[in-house]
C-alpha cells in the first residue's frame, strides 16, 4: 500500500508527514476562523434554526403581501460568502429579499456589481432592472385611488386630520401596512396563502395583485427608511475582510436585519392587536335614566350646578367631558319593533315601558295602553279627533300651503308623540319634529319608536341647531312655548329658521278663547308679528276638534323693514351669519331678507319632487364643490353615485330587508345624496352636517331633505334605539383621533336598535379595527371587503349587552 514507504522505520519521512498535517490543520483552522467572522459581519445574529427562520419569512411576507416576495433577489449580493464557503448557500437563502426592498440607488448599484462580478447571473440582472417600473406604476395607480375618496372638500373640511406635513410618508406607510394587514374572506385568503410563493401570486387575480404591490410597496419603503438609519450604526470589519466592506454597504438597504424585522413584527402584532376581542372590554351603562340614558341630556352633575333654569337651561345639552364608552342597557322583555306602517298605530309596551304620559294625555288621544301595546289613535291636544282632520283643515284653512308640492320641509315644535308628522307622511311632507327631555315622559321616544322623525331639544338659550332659512313651515299646536316674551326672543330664532315667504301655523288657545291672559297673549303676538313684518294670512277655527288656527307668512323682502317707525326686533348686524347654528346664544334680531337673484332664499324651491334632483339655483359653476368640480356637476354626480350604490349594493348585494327598516341616519351627509337614493323606498334619513365639515345642510333642505349639524365628539340627542339602519361613509377614519374611536362606537350602538344594521364606509384600517371592535359588542359581521386601501363592512347589531358595570357618577341623581 502507499501507506507502507511513510512508515516509522524511515523517520526522516515521518517527521516531514508530520509537519504537513500540521499546516493543512492550521490552514484549515484559519479557514474556519475567516469564514465564521466574515459570517458574523456581514449578517446580524440570526437564529440557526432554518425552519424557525422560514416561519419569520413567513410573518414578513405576510406583512409586506408582496407577490414579488420570492429568492433570487439577493444572489448577487451573497456572492462573496458564497465564494469563501460555497457548501452554505441554502443557509444563505434565509436572508434573501426581494428586489422591490431595494431604494432606486441601490438597485442600481446592485445592477452594476452583477455585471462586472457576476457574469454567471445575467438573469438575476435583469429581474432587478424590471422591478421598478412595476413599483412606479403600482404607486400611481395608488394615488389615482385614493384621490377617487380623498377630495378636496373633504382635506379643507377636516384640517386637523388630512393636513400633510413633512415626512408623513412614513405614517402612511404605517398606514398602509395596518389598513392592508385584513383583507377579509376571498381576497385576503388568497393573498395570505399566496403571499410567500412566487407560483401563487402570479396566479392570483388583479385586484389581489393592485392590494399585494400596494401593500409591498409600502413595507418596503418602510424597512428601507430603518435600514438607512441602520447603516450609520453598523459595524463592519476589518482587516482580511475590508473587501466586503464595499459591498456590504451597497447591499445593506437590501437586508432586512433581526432588529428592523422584529420591530415590523412588533408594530404588526400592536396594529392587529385590534383582532383580539379581549382587547376591548365592555361595560353597561348605569345612570338614573337607566335604558334611556342620553349622555348629553343627562349629565346631572352639570344640571345641579346651573344658576337658573328660568330660559330651560337644564333641558338643553350638557356633555360630559369625557364623553362615555359603556353600553345603555335594554328594557326588560325589549323585542323586535313593530314594523311601518302598523308602528304608527302601535307599538311594543316593554320597548318604551312608560305609561305617565297615556295617564295624562289619554283623554286627548296621544297615547293609550292596551294589553302588550301601547296604542296611538293619531290625536293631539289640538286634533282630539285625529291629525289627517286637522292636516286637512290647514289646507282648506289656507290653500297655498299646498301640503306635498310647495310645502315639502316642515318643523313641528312641541310635537308630542309626532302624530302630526307621522301622518304627514301620507301628504308627501317630512316633518322635523322637535320636543324637549321633560315631564311628559319619553314623548320623542314614543315617536322614534313609532317610525316618525323626532330629535329631543328645547328652544332654551341657544340657537336650535339648524341653517337659517330652511323651513317652508314651522308649526306649533299648543307647543307651551311663549312666544310673546322677551322682545320676542324665541320667536325671532323660528323668523331665522323659516324660509323667506314660509308660514308660521300656530295653534293655540290665544287664538280662539277668550280667557284673560288668552287675550292678552294674543294681543302681545299680534304686535310683535306686525313688527316682525309678518303677514296674518288666515284665522280659522276647526269646528270638529273646537280649536283655532292662525297661520302668519314670513316676507319676502326687506321694503316693509326699511318702513317701520321703530327698529324693534332690530335688524341682525352685518357680520352675524345666519346659517352659525352649533351652541350659539339666541339673539333678539331679525336677518334681512335676501334680494340677489342668485343668493339663497331669494326664490322658492321647485315644487317636489322635483327640487329632489335639481341642482339649486344658488349652486353656480363658479363655486368649488365637495369633491372639486364645479359645484352643479359636484351635486348631480354626488347622487349618481349614491343611486348606483344603493342600486346595485345596499338594494341587491347585502340581503338586507327593507321592510324592516323604517328610520335611517347618515352620519356624514355631504349633499344628502344617499338619502336621495332611498326616496322610494318607505323610510326616512336623519342627514347629519359634522360641525367641522364643509356646511352642506342647506343644499339638503333644498332638495326636500332634512337633517341637522352635530359634532360626533358627543352625544346625540335622542333617544337610545331610535334607528334602524346607520350609515357612515368616510367618518370614522377623519374623527377617531379627535375623538377617541370607542365613544364613537358606543354611541353608535346607543343609537342604533337591536338587530338593527350598520354599513361603514372607510380606509381599510380603519375598517379593520371596527370590524374587532364590533365583534367584541358580538355583533353579527355580514359583509366586509377592502380594496385598494379602502374597505365595506355591514355588520348587524344583537341582543347581547355585558355583564360587568360602569357608574356614570355625573348621570346618577
Amino acid at each position: 500500500m502507499a501507506l507502507g514507504k511513510y512508515s516509522r522505520v524511515d523517520g526522516r519521512k515521518s517527521s516531514n508527514y508530520c509537519s504537513t498535517v500540521t499546516i493543512v490543520v492550521f490552514v484549515a483552522l484559519c479557514l474556519v476562523g475567516v469564514w465564521m467572522m466574515t459570517s458574523s459581519s456581514v449578517f446580524p445574529d440570526q437564529n440557526p434554526d432554518v425552519s424557525s427562520q422560514g416561519k419569520k419569512s413567513d410573518v414578513s411576507t405576510q406583512v409586506t403581501g408582496s407577490k414579488e416576495s420570492y429568492s433570487g433577489g439577493s444572489e448577487s449580493s451573497n456572492n462573496a460568502a458564497n465564494e469563501s464557503n460555497p457548501t452554505d448557500e441554502k443557509k444563505s437563502k434565509q436572508f434573501e429579499d426581494t428586489p422591490g426592498d431595494l431604494p432606486e440607488d441601490a438597485t442600481k448599484e446592485d445592477a452594476l456589481v452583477s455585471q462586472e462580478e457576476n457574469h454567471s447571473n445575467p438573469q438575476q440582472t435583469e429581474s432587478t432592472s424590471e422591478v421598478k417600473p412595476e413599483e412606479k406604476s403600482t404607486e400611481q395607480k395608488v394615488d389615482a385611488g385614493d384621490s377617487k375618496y380623498e377630495t378636496q372638500s373633504e382635506k379643507e373640511a377636516d384640517n386637523s386630520d388630512d393636513k400633510k406635513e413633512d415626512g408623513q410618508d412614513k405614517v402612511d406607510d404605517k398606514d398602509s401596512e395596518a389598513g392592508e394587514k385584513d383583507v377579509k374572506k376571498s381576497v385576503g385568503e388568497e393573498i395570505e396563502e399566496g403571499s410567500g410563493e412566487k407560483n401563487s401570486a402570479e396566479n392570483s387575480s388583479e385586484p389581489n395583485d393592485k392590494k399585494d404591490q400596494e401593500v409591498g410597496q409600502s413595507s418596503d419603503e418602510k424597512a428601507d427608511g430603518e435600514e438607512k438609519d441602520q447603516t450609520s450604526n453598523e459595524v463592519f470589519p476589518s482587516g482580511t475582510q475590508s473587501d466586503l466592506l464595499n459591498e456590504t454597504t451597497t447591499q445593506n438597504g437590501a437586508f432586512l436585519t433581526q432588529a428592523s424585522e422584529s420591530k415590523n413584527e412588533k408594530e404588526m402584532q400592536k396594529s392587529s392587536g385590534s383582532d383580539k376581542e379581549s382587547s376591548y372590554i365592555w361595560k353597561l351603562c348605569n345612570s338614573t335614566a337607566g335604558p334611556d340614558y342620553i349622555p348629553c341630556l343627562d349629565n346631572l352633575e352639570s344640571i345641579r350646578k346651573l344658576r337658573s333654569t328660568k330660559h330651560y337651561e337644564h333641558r338643553e345639552r350638557h356633555c360630559p367631558d369625557n364623553p362615555p364608552t359603556c353600553l345603555v342597557p335594554l328594557p326588560e322583555g325589549y323585542q323586535h319593533p313593530v314594523e311601518w306602517p302598523m308602528s304608527r298605530e302601535k307599538i311594543w309596551y316593554h320597548n318604551v315601558p312608560h305609561t305617565k304620559l297615556a295617564e295624562v294625555k289619554g283623554h286627548q288621544n296621544w297615547v293609550k295602553v292596551s294589553g302588550e301595546y301601547l296604542t296611538f289613535p293619531g290625536g293631539g291636544t289640538q286634533f282630539k279627533h285625529g291629525a289627517l282632520h286637522y292636516i286637512d283643515f290647514i289646507q282648506q284653512s289656507f290653500p297655498d300651503i299646498d301640503w306635498g308640492k310647495r310645502t315639502r320641509v316642515i318643523l313641528d315644535v312641541g310635537c308630542g308623540v309626532a302624530s302630526f308628522g307621522g301622518y304627514l307622511f301620507e301628504k308627501d311632507v317630512l316633518t322635523m319634529s322637535l320636543a324637549p327631555k321633560d315631564e311628559h315622559e319619553a314623548q320623542v321616544q314614543f315617536a322614534l319608536e313609532r317610525g316618525i322623525p323626532a330629535i329631543s331639544a328645547v328652544m332654551g338659550t341657544k340657537r336650535l341647531p339648524f341653517p337659517g332659512r330652511v323651513f317652508d313651515v314651522v308649526h306649533c299646536a299648543r307647543c307651551r312655548v311663549p312666544w310673546h316674551i322677551e322682545g320676542g326672543k324665541l320667536l325671532l330664532e323660528l323668523n331665522r329658521v323659516l324660509r323667506p315667504g314660509g308660514l308660521f301655523v300656530w295653534s293655540a288657545t290665544p287664538v280662539y278663547q277668550k280667557l284673560p291672559e288668552d287675550v292678552g297673549i294674543w294681543g302681545a303676538m299680534q304686535e310683535l308679528t306686525a313688527a316682525m313684518c309678518w303677514e296674518l294670512v288666515s284665522k280659522t277655527k276647526d269646528r270638529v276638534n273646537g280649536v283655532g288656527v292662525a297661520v302668519y307668512r314670513k316676507p319676502t323682502s326687506n321694503e316693509c323693514y326699511e318702513q317701520r317707525s321703530k327698529d324693534a326686533p332690530p335688524l341682525c348686524q352685518g357680520s352675524d351669519d345666519p346659517n352659525a347654528a352649533w351652541n350659539v346664544p339666541l339673539q333678539a334680531c331679525m336677518h334681512k331678507a335676501p334680494v340677489a337673484t342668485s343668493e339663497r332664499g331669494s326664490q322658492w324651491p321647485e315644487q317636489w319632487p322635483a327640487r329632489l334632483l335639481k341642482s339649486p339655483y344658488w349652486l353656480l359653476s363658479s363655486q368649488v364643490g365637495v369633491y372639486g368640480k364645479p359645484a352643479p356637476e359636484d351635486f348631480t354626480a354626488d347622487y349618481e353615485h349614491w343611486k348606483h350604490v344603493v342600486a346595485n349594493s345596499y338594494l341587491k348585494g347585502m340581503g338586507i330587508n327593507w321592510s324592516t327598516v323604517r328610520n335611517v341616519m347618515d352620519m356624514r351627509a355631504i349633499y344628502g345624496g344617499f338619502a336621495a337614493a332611498l326616496r322610494d323606498l318607505n323610510v326616512w334619513v336623519m342627514n347629519i352636517v359634522s360641525v367641522d365639515a364643509p356646511d352642506t345642510l342647506p343644499i339638503i333642505y333644498e332638495r326636500g331633505l332634512f337633517g341637522i349639524y352635530h359634532d360626533w365628539c358627543e352625544s346625540f340627542s335622542t333617544y337610545p334605539r331610535s334607528y334602524d339602519l346607520v350609515h357612515a361613509d368616510h367618518l370614522f377614519s377623519k374623527i377617531k383621533t379627535k375623538c377617541g374611536l370607542p365613544a364613537i362606537v358606543a354611541e353608535v350602538d346607543r343609537i342604533l336598535r337591536p338587530e338593527g344594521k350598520l354599513i361603514v364606509r372607510d380606509k381599510a384600517e380603519t375598517i379593520t379595527e371596527l370590524e374587532s371592535m364590533l365583534k367584541s359588542m358580538q355583533y353579527e359581521v355580514r359583509m366586509t371587503y377592502s380594496k385598494d386601501k379602502e374597505g365595506l363592512l355591514f355588520c348587524q347589531k344583537t341582543m347581547w349587552r355585558p355583564k360587568d358595570v360602569e357608574t356614570l357618577t355625573y348621570a346618577i341623581a
